[in-house]
């Protein structure tokens, strides 16, 4: 329980102590750690395993960046796995376990793999697992499967919620850091809105790790003291534990906050917010990453960046050893030196691979110039080092610095390309930046404290300059700019052992030099065949090292060999802030019919059709099953009266003194011809001549028709119309709106529908056959003066109407039309019945029109007029879309009454082969009419409508069945139409 390795100082709260469990065993920390950091301080160094070779593996880094200390979180269903322990802000009761190894972590049995890393070089597996042939389906892939990946899925459904949101801003600031907060000070200070998001939970960023000093006070205080005043405005958001890891068009930039992960109880809010940010300028001030150098079992437990090494030391108070050895090639690692020293902490030696004086003179500390660590001993931990000179010095933590890298990674999410920097011996922003974007700070090479803040706030200034907000200069607080020389030194060539690059993916010094010797030379395939820079740390730490051995064995520079490029995301986004709230029933929206409350009350069972929740069917007492109601329902339409809410049609409202003629041109067949108060069916081509949509129109005044359409293609249809009228005919007088939301309709079908109608609507309106026949439209009003239209349309072939009320009436409508027509025992019903109506009818719906098909095929050729031009209309008189011997849409019984039709059958000739040669066509739409007492079906088969009264087999090797059925007309129920017109 004690925390052996902790000193003194910190940003954490020593008043308050956090109990947490790592592997089944009980830790303290404070208030202010991360779980590394408490790991650390309780001198637990080995926290996982690596990928390929199981190695022992500690923390190596302190923040996003870090490719090794990837932890599961939590239990059960809550659990997580693959989370960087850098990241984890402790809290009480946080449980973490291991991953990736067999066993225990510290006796993991893969660890065997590490003696087979000779046979487990990089490809091994593209020229191991090819033969023999028959090995791979049972030995190779079901081994790689179980050994692959890093953590584990609980295989339960993830209990926390997730939500998205939508932010706007005049500048959105990327990253709190000096630079970042000076940025979002001065726009701030000028009114505009802004902005700032920063992955951590305690603004200031390497503010918080140092021990510098700005405007008279600690670079601390002076973070937490800016952050305020910024807290304090209303024209700010600051948003803590936020990465934005994507950079789109038009200044929108993702960004994941993690709203409770750092809470033991969410309280029921979203653990996880994914924003999508629009801004109209952005400065970018991500700070910068630490590289390692690459020499002998460089990835030992307590082997550290040194950067990392000090902020844990002034930030967390904590030390990975007692005795921390310093191997560096730059001046800013002999500050990670300086400030263990004084902690208090011992520093044997400083290995500087420059052949220079020490930049900092510390006492008692040894320097070693113009050498290097080539090797290190200690399995679960650094015990000894080895420098090229063979001196052997034994440490317990060995902290590494091979220089800085600017993140650089969002301003290449565009394509954008960075170019080389020699003095900084890396890549930095290049000229073409996603739009609106500027970098500030050590994101954009400016490595020093006030050189940083300098840009931090001449780039606001130029942003918000672009768009007309003026900024007033102020004085800058006083800040040094701190010695940060380097030198280009990238891996110890004199290692004997295995130098790791990627930490992650195991890549080895050795596998880049192998990929280069069997022409992997490119950077992309380079990364494709090692891996290197492929799992969560994006190669954060890997990618320059890796660039440059690859150029050293080249004979070429680094910037002659290039870069990978960078895609969203930064850092992992979990699957589950992608989906948001859409899982479970809200996977996709859906939206509510105007009568569901009445559907709901009066035994609806409902089904998702498109984003419709509709009806299916209605249960009354003493059915007992969905059959039961379906075919009650259907007979009810049949023979007295049924009501079904239709209002999921798209409804599309057309007006202008050439809306006819636009119809013409978006219609295959004439509707400018159409009578004011008449209706008239449909067929949309699409402009292949295929089927697209099917509906009705009415016109209901000279300059005004109203189109229906199918409600799965209520919203393309209306793109489409929408697209035809800005972009094919702009010169055409006609506009158009969706009144698919403002109108409830209802479809009222039967011998007795007309009976009903009349005692809703007003009696001053006449509905009879003669004043209002088959395919009227008009005006009317119910209920004593509601506004109303009506329609005399039927899809299921009875006498039909359809009745449209404004949709704030719908419920009450739904509830005054079964009221009205329990005299007639009227039923409402379902979109089953409705299916089962429209197949007795032959009517086509998307199992027909399925993109496949033509007006040819569906028996409407005829409909595609040749006196006018419309969409589709060439294409659709090819040669091969109107051959005689085409496929017809007819309808299909089985000879045998009892036996159940199945869609998706194919057709094939009495004694023909069972196979694809012989294929005649297929089923379809199939249902159990109730009215026939058999079962039926439609379908496409060749020459169909010249074959009625002909045998055929139904076959469907899905569901291994074959039965013969007849070829009979699509029209099963009133073929003549004498129902629908009475």
């Amino acid at each position: 329980m004690s925390q052996k390795n902790r000193i003194k100082g910190g940003l954490i709260d020593r008043s308050k102590e956090i109990k947490f469990r790592f592997n089944d065993k009980w830790f303290r920390g404070h208030p202010g750690d991360t779980l590394a950091s408490a790991l650390l301080a309780n001198d637990q160094l080995l926290v996982g395993r690596s990928f390929k070779y199981h190695r022992p593996r500690g923390v190596f880094t302190d923040g996003s960046e870090e490719p090794n200390a990837l932890v599961h979180l939590r239990d059960g269903a809550y659990q997580e796995p693959n989370t960087r322990a850098t990241m984890v802000e402790l809290f009480d009761g946080l449980n973490a376990t291991s991953q990736n190894h067999r066993g225990s972590l510290e006796y993991d049995l893969l660890a065997v793999n590490d003696f087979f890393s000779p046979f487990l070089s990089a490809g091994f597996y593209y020229k191991t697992f090819m033969w023999p042939k028959a090995f791979w389906e049972k030995l190779y892939e079901p081994i790689i499967r179980s050994a692959a990946g890093l953590g584990r899925l609980s295989m339960k459904d993830d209990p926390d919620k997730y939500d998205k949101g939508f932010l706007h801003c005049d500048l959105l600031v990327i990253g709190a850091g000096p630079s970042g907060l000076m940025a979002a000070l001065t726009a701030a200070r000028a009114g505009a809105r802004v902005i700032l998001a920063d992955e951590d939970f305690r603004p200031g960023g390497r503010l918080n790790s140092e021990t510098l000093e700005l405007g008279g006070m600690s670079g601390t205080d002076w973070a937490a003291e800016t952050a305020a005043e910024l807290a304090s405005m209303d024209n700010v958001r600051l948003m803590p534990r936020t990465t934005v890891y994507g950079a789109y068009d038009h200044g929108i930039y993702g960004a994941l906050e993690r709203c409770t992960d750092h809470l033991a109880d969410g309280g029921g809010k979203p653990r996880q917010v994914l924003w999508r940010i629009y801004s109209k300028r952005a400065v970018l001030a991500a700070g910068a990453t630490e590289r390692p150098i690459a020499f002998g079992n460089n990835d030992r437990p307590g082997i550290m960046l040194a950067g990392a090494v000090r902020s844990y030391a002034n930030r967390y108070a904590v030390t990975p050893g007692k005795h921390v050895a310093v191997f560096t090639n730059n001046d800013n690692g002999w500050r990670t030196a300086a400030d263990l020293v004084a902690k208090g902490l011992e520093v044997p030696v400083i290995v500087d691979s420059r052949d220079k004086p020490a930049p900092i003179d510390l006492p008692g500390v040894r320097h070693i110039a113009g050498e290097a660590v080539m090797n290190t001993i200690g399995r679960k931990g650094v015990k000894s080092i080895t420098l090229t000179n063979g001196k052997v010095f034994p440490v317990d933590a060995l902290a590494v610095s091979g220089g800085w890298n600017p993140n650089v990674h969002l301003t290449c999410h565009q394509r954008g390309r960075p170019t080389w920097r020699d003095d900084l011996c890396a890549f930095v922003p290049g000229g073409d930046l996603p739009v609106g974007m500027a970098v500030a700070g050590a994101a954009n090479g400016s490595m020093t404290l006030a050189a940083a803040l300098a840009e931090g706030q001449a780039q606001a200034t130029a942003q918000l300059d672009a768009f007309g907000i003026k900024t007033k200069a102020a004085d800058l607080p006083q800040a040094e700019d701190e010695p940060r020389e380097a030198a280009a030194f990238w891996h110890v060539r004199q290692s004997k052992h295995r130098a790791w690059v990627d930490r992650q993916n195991d890549v080895t010094v050795k596998d880049i030099k192998l990929a280069n010797t069997e022409g992997f030379r490119s950077v992309e395939l380079l990364k494709r065949y090692t891996t290197m820079g492929m799992a969560t740390d994006q190669g954060k730490t890997s990618n320059i090292a890796g660039l440059a051995i690859l150029a050293e064995e080249r004979g070429k520079t680094i910037p002659e060999v290039g870069t990978t490029i960078f895609r969203p995301p930064y850092t992992p986004v979990p699957i589950g802030a992608l989906a948001g709230r859409a899982r479970g029933k809200d996977f996709r929206p859906y939206r509510l019919t105007p009568s569901h409350k009445w559907a709901e009350e009066n035994g609806a069972s409902f089904v998702t059709v498109g984003n419709w929740l509709r009806a299916e069917w209605y249960t009354r007492p003493g059915e007992k099953g969905w059959r039961d109601s379906v075919d009650r329902e259907a007979r009810a339409a049949r023979t007295s009266v049924g009501i079904c809410d239709v209002t999921t049609l798209g409804k599309i409202d057309i007006q202008g003194k050439d809306a006819g003629a636009f119809l013409d041109k978006v219609y295959a067949n004439t509707f400018s011809t159409l009578k004011v108060g008449r209706v008239r069916y449909g067929l949309m081509l699409r402009e292949d001549g295929i089927c697209y949509d099917d509906g009705t129109t009415a016109r209901m005044g000279e300059n005004h028709y109203v189109m229906t359409t199918t409600t799965a293609n209520a919203v393309t249809v209306f793109r489409r119309l929408e697209f035809a009228r800005q972009c094919l005919w702009p010169d055409m007088d006609v506009h158009l709106i969706s009144t698919t939301d403002g109108w409830a309709q209802f479809a009222v079908a039967g011998p007795k529908s007309r009976d009903l109608l009349r005692k809703v609507i007003d009696a001053d309106h006449d509905i009879s056959n003669e004043a209002f026949p088959f395919m009227a439209c008009g005006h009317v009003t119910v209920c004593g003066g509601t506004t109303a239209r009506l329609f005399r349309i039927s899809f299921s072939g009875e006498m039909a109407y359809e009745i449209a009320v404004p949709a704030r009436f719908g419920n009450s409508m739904m509830a005054v039309l079964n009221e009205a027509g329990k005299e007639f025992n009227a039923a409402p019903y379902g979109t089953e019945a409705l299916g089962v109506m429209r197949i007795e009818k032959g009517h086509c719906t998307g199992n027909e029109l399925n993109g496949q098909t033509t007006a040819h095929n569906i028996g409407l050729g005829k409909m595609v007029s040749q006196k006018k031009e419309c969409i589709g209309q060439v294409l659709a008189q090819r040669p091969e879309l109107t051959r005689e011997d085409a496929v017809r849409l007819v309808g299909f019984r089985p000879v045998d009454r009892d036996k159940k039709l199945i869609a998706g059958s194919h057709f094939l000739n009495k004694h023909a082969p069972s196979d694809m040669e012989h294929d005649q066509g297929w089923m379809t739409s199939v249902a159990y009419s109730p009215n026939l007492g058999h079962h039926i079906g439609l379908g496409f088969i060749k020459s169909g409508h010249e074959r009625m009264g002909e045998i055929v087999r139904a076959v469907s090797p899905v569901h291994g069945t074959e039965m013969e059925v007849e070829i009979v007309s699509a029209h099963f129920v009133d073929p003549e139409g004498e129902r629908l017109r009475g």
